[in-house]
């Protein structure tokens, strides 16, 4: 119900306002649908709800790219769509004067970066970052990339390079199931989660053939190998071998059905990326043959068992500490598959060496239980780390040219996403920090393009604003001190390093760093740090030992005395290939760091993206159930959010959200001409506020059309009515480009407030005019109406009172001559009973009948007048009359002289009329007179006047009354 506001309704306020604002959305995105706009920087207003809402438009009507400025939005639409990816249309794109015109593709980017090498435009290198999370359809993208490269970039004439593309192309595809068994895992947020980055190298001629390709990733996260989260998984080979392998597989590797791993968790879950056959399938196209396989499943194998060795505190300090029982066989089984000595294995594990002093003296001194776990698990980080660095070689060797062979190349970046997890710790923070880093790139292309697009219009680029996440930056990895700096100064300190001494450390020197906060109601030490994507809480427990990742010599030591062929390759016993671990451990230089280590790539990796020209191509995935048309709005915000496009969307805020053509401005605010402004004509009112000398907002060589004129005129005397201070110099947050007006959105809500005041005037004005019109036209009518109405009576009147006459006139007329005839038969009857005498009986009959029986008959023929003028006359005579009847009727004298109807004495006998008074009219019941028409009278009418009615009395002598 409507509630009553001051005794008004609001639901009319209410439902204007609605109006308004369908309206003035209509206006902003009037141009055409939410669906058929391909760029969302068209979208007017540029926020995250109109942003969200053509999204989701285009998503339901099947269209999965949409440009964003110089960004490429894909939404996974979760089915197959073939004709979307047909070498038809990759062809279209490739052979299309303008790709750029026809719809948003990635085979747009594809053509484009294809294009901008052959054309020799430095730089000639290009890049294209593909981001998202897992699942969006990264891989796709890049697959569907690849194959588009691989039709464009191979000579039709040429058969051999045809082939040599088609065969590059083929490997790269087939490097991705076996770069995600071995490199992704199932998390919280995605099921086939990349853990580690890569960047795709597809390397080009001088004629702008693909000539091979080169892979290089970045940070995998190998803690997972030992460590998993609540609720997530190890790497997907782990659950494909003990899935997939056959049972003389599972003999060999010691992998019983059933079996339980500690570093395996969550086995019953069962995933499409478990699919074993297709991993070994592309290792065997990329050169791996099967005993290699068989060899890489076993040491991983290994390496499962490795997990359940456990060991027990030892009650001696200068004892070593011994497995838990039950676990020497996972120990005795993990060395017989790496073919290592079980005796080795386990004392490496639980005996740390020390070398001090000049002469190197060596000191053996027994780990604790928590030192012997973490020697474990560096042992299995180190071969699954060497073990993945050696499958990228060999992809590489396998697809990639010679240096002489490509001159230019088209880069394909596929990173991970924003990550912020309820246990966030170094890997985290370091995905993060290289976020920080290509958000930055990637803001400071877009403020490039923006720039270019007001230079095209004529334009200042002066009056742009925005926050860039510079001060995030700053704390990560700013100078002098840092996080980064700080998390590596203490891994360089000769001292143990608590976690809450990490947090107070943190604290304290980076105080008052607006992009550090606080959580104090969190148990655990840690710290936030406010990105881009959002705060983020990063627990300091066991931060300083993975960035240290230590590695001690003698596990490199012991796995250079494997037997197994694939660890003997691994860790080579030649003295010059000795590693950064052993080169650190024998002398006093600092080790390289994780951090410092990332950081080094990160610096290299930006380095080629900022050497290149740019696209990018950000995934989005509509729902986390991988349900077609489903578009879910809270997820894609915050994968939005996560990619950079949320802060895109503020740059543009900041700038000039409202792009509205020449020609949709007059048609929507030619009403504000009527204003009359408070200052002189002219622009003045749209200079900057630098000085007269600027250029105008409005650029001179635009060609601005009168009404156009007109309206910018009447701005500044908009503005001044809406603020306090009429003197104060006016300001107006609008530029007028070549084709387009630009402005903020405090200057639409002004003009929106102007429009709706003069909408209002309008609308009052023509109230009034209509009100008095109606009134006029109300009087009008009436008086029409009543002139009208007296017309119609009179004509009425007159018929009914000339209908009435005429009808009086016919019974009038019929009533005279029916009484004529009444009375004419009437003295006719009289006449003939007064020539025939009434006859008395007969003697015969008298003398024949029983006396009682005559005197019955006689009372009878002498009483029947009386009985007839008693029936029909019995109410309308009363007193006097009635006795006058009954004395006629049965012959009594009477002894009154005065007569009230007089009559002649007649001496003979028979038949004499009584004229009665006019009594109304006589109704005859079931008596009927002997005389022929004494029943007769005329229909009664209410407008009739009753006349006399004759009643016909026998007698056989005259009587005096």
């Amino acid at each position: 119900m409507l509630q009553q506001v001051n005794g008004h309704s609001s639901g009319t306020d209410v439902q204007g306002r609605t109006s308004l604002k369908e309206d003035l959305q209509q206006f902003l995105g009037g141009e055409a649908p939410l669906h058929q706009l391909d760029d969302l920087t068209k979208v007017n207003p540029v926020t995250l709800k109109t942003v969200l809402r053509c999204l989701q438009a285009r998503y339901t009507e099947d269209i999965f790219y949409t440009n964003a400025g110089c960004t490429l939005v894909a939404l996974n639409p979760f089915k197959p769509i073939p004709q979307l990816y047909a070498p038809e249309l990759m062809q279209e794109y490739h052979a299309a004067p303008q790709p750029q015109k026809l719809k948003p593709h990635i085979f747009t980017v594809g053509e484009q970066t294809f294009r901008n090498v052959k054309s020799l435009i430095e730089p000639i290198n290009q890049s294209i970052v593909v981001s998202g999370e897992s699942g969006a359809g990264k891989t796709w993208t890049s697959r569907c990339l690849m194959k588009f490269y691989a039709v464009v970039a191979s000579s039709p004439a040429s058969c051999e390079n045809h082939k040599m593309a088609e065969r590059i192309e083929q490997r790269i595809l087939n490097s991705n199931p076996v770069m995600e068994a071995f490199g992704n895992a199932c998390t919280l947020r995605n099921n086939n989660s990349s853990r580690f980055g890569k960047f795709i190298q597809l390397q080009l001629n001088r004629a702008q053939q693909m000539t091979g390709a080169a892979i290089q990733t970045y940070l995998l996260e190998k803690t997972r190998v030992a460590c998993q989260a609540s609720c997530e998984r190890n790497f997907h080979i782990f659950y494909q071998i003990c899935k997939g392998a056959t049972k003389d597989e599972r003999l060999q590797w010691y992998l019983p059905e059933g079996a339980a791993f500690s570093w395996l968790p969550n086995p019953e879950n069962s995933l499409e990326e478990d699919c074993f056959e297709l991993t070994r399938e592309a290792m065997l196209h990329l050169g791996i043959d099967t005993p290699t396989q068989n060899n890489i499943f076993k040491v991983l194998a290994g390496l499962l068992h490795l997990g359940n060795a456990h060991f027990a505190d030892s009650e001696d300090e200068a004892q070593p500490c011994q497995l838990m029982d039950g676990t020497k066989v996972s120990v005795r089984t993990s060395a017989l598959l790496l073919q290592l000595a079980e005796d080795m294995l386990l004392e490496t594990m639980q005996i740390r060496t020390i070398k001090a002093g000049k002469q190197q003296q060596v000191f053996r001194k027994p780990c604790s239980r928590a030192e012997c776990d973490t020697r474990r698990d560096c042992l299995a980080k180190l071969i699954y780390a060497r073990l993945f660095d050696w499958l990228v070689s060999v992809i590489n060797s396998s697809i990639c040219a010679d240096s002489n062979s490509w001159t230019a190349f088209i880069g394909l970046l596929d990173v991970y996403g924003f990550e912020s997890f309820p246990d966030n710790s170094l890997e985290q923070l370091c995905i993060n920090y290289a976020n920080e880093k290509l958000q930055q790139h990637f803001v400071t292309h877009y403020l490039k393009a923006q720039q270019e697009e007001y230079a095209v219009e004529g334009l200042e680029w002066s009056f742009v604003n925005y926050q860039d996440n510079q001060t995030c930056l700053d704390l990560l990895e700013g100078s002098p001190i840092s996080i980064c700096s700080l998390i590596n100064e203490e891994c360089r300190l000769n001292r143990p390093s608590s976690a809450a001494q990490l947090q107070t450390r943190i604290e304290s020197a980076l105080a008052g760093k607006p992009c550090l906060g606080h959580n104090k109601l969190s148990r655990e030490p840690s710290f936030v740090v406010v990105h881009f994507a959002g705060p983020v809480r990063y627990h300091t427990e066991g931060l300083v030992e993975k960035n240290k990742d230590p590695v001690p010599p003698e596990l490199t030591g012991l796995l250079q005395k494997s037997q197994d062929p694939l660890l003997m390759m691994l860790f080579p016993t030649n003295p010059e290939d000795k590693t950064q671990e052993e080169l650190s451990g024998q002398s006093r230089a600092p080790a390289l760091t994780v951090v410092s280590k990332f950081k080094a790539s990160l610096e290299q990796l930006l380095q080629v993206l900022h050497s290149t020209t740019p696209h990018y191509i950000r995934c989005i995935k509509p729902n986390s159930q991988s349900k077609p048309q489903t578009f879910l709005q809270k997820e894609v915000l915050s994968q939005l959010e996560a990619c950079g496009l949320v802060e895109t969307i503020h740059i543009s805020a900041a700038g000039f959200p409202i792009r509205v053509s020449h020609q949709n401005f007059v048609e929507r605010y030619k009403l504000l001409r009527r204003l009359q402004p408070h200052m002189s004509s002219g622009l003045q009112g749209l200079c900057p506020a630098k000085g007269p000398s600027e250029q105008p907002l409005c650029a001179q060589e635009a060609p601005l059309q009168p009404l156009l004129q007109d309206i910018l005129h009447a701005l500044p005397a908009l503005i001044q009515t809406a603020t306090s201070d009429p003197t104060e110099t006016t300001q107006v947050p609008l530029y007028c480009g070549r084709t387009k007006i630009f402005m903020t959105d405090s200057m639409l809500e002004l003009l929106e407030c102007g429009r709706s005041q003069m909408l209002e005037q309008c609308a009052l004005c023509i109230q009034c005019v209509w009100r008095r019109h109606r009134l006029q036209k109300q009087e009008k009518q009436k008086r029409a109406a009543v002139r009208i109405q007296a017309a119609v009576r009179s004509w009425l009147t007159r018929k009914h009172i000339r209908r009435l006459h005429i009808a009086a006139t016919v019974i009038k007329h019929a009533w005279h001559k029916w009484r004529v005839r009444m009375a004419c038969l009437a003295s006719k009857e009289l006449d003939g009973m007064e020539e025939k005498p009434m006859c008395h009986v007969p003697s015969s009959l008298s003398s024949s009948m029983p006396p009682a029986h005559t005197k019955l008959l006689g009372a009878i023929i002498h009483l029947w007048p009386l009985g007839l003028v008693l029936a029909n006359s019995a109410v309308g005579v009363r007193g006097f009359q009635r006795k006058l009847v009954a004395h006629a009727c049965l012959r009594l004298p009477t002894g009154s002289s005065s007569n009230n109807i007089q009559t002649p004495q007649q001496d003979q006998a028979g038949i004499t009329s009584i004229r009665a008074l006019p009594q109304g009219s006589i109704k005859f019941h079931c008596r009927k007179s002997p005389l022929q028409y004494a029943d007769i009278c005329p229909e009664p009418s209410a407008s009739s006047v009753t006349g006399f009615n004759q009643i016909l009395l026998e007698r056989n002598r005259p009587v005096q009354v």
